[in-house]
């Protein structure tokens, strides 16, 4: 979930310790009114959102923060040819960076959804908003993304 949402392997990798830590810290705060898996995603999105605050403003004094190269690797690469396998990475980039412009709701909502398969349901309860919050977030993420996207073979990855 954290990858899905940071788009980063050491800030995922942090905050997903970070996630661990913050369980074991407060299990005595869990009373048992949601799930535990409930409970869980949300201590995990919090984590998320305060990575996605604190690269935001780091952005703000300059330093940039990348997004992980391997994160663009290609299924099925030994199947496809070379050029193939270089627009299929430069597609998947592209793709990243519009999700990367995306506010923070619209890309945790959407990430959560496209990327972990969360029901609506779930995402609601993770980010503690109502359903009617969390479809609206995913519909403008589309609508956003849609905008950004030239390629008609990614416009189909939304």
């Amino acid at each position: 979930m954290c990858w899905h949402i940071l788009h980063n392997r050491e800030e995922a990798e942090d905050a997903t310790q970070d996630v661990f830590i913050a369980i074991y810290q407060s299990k005595h705060l869990f009373k048992g009114e949601s799930q535990l898996s409930t409970w869980i995603h949300r201590i995990t999105m919090n984590k998320c959102l305060e990575y996605m605050r604190r690269a935001k403003r780091k952005k703000r004094f300059g330093i940039k923060v990348p997004i992980d190269e391997s994160f663009f690797a290609v299924e099925n690469e030994s199947q496809l040819n070379p050029e193939q396998v270089l627009m299929e990475r430069e597609r998947s980039k592209a793709f990243f960076t519009a999700v990367q412009q995306l506010s923070e709701n619209q890309r945790a909502a959407y990430s959560l959804h496209h990327f972990d398969e969360f029901s609506y349901k779930e995402i609601s309860e993770s980010m503690n908003l109502s359903l009617s919050a969390v479809e609206s977030l995913i519909f403008r993420a589309k609508q956003q993304l849609l905008k950004q996207l030239k390629d008609p073979i990614l416009k189909n990855w939304i």
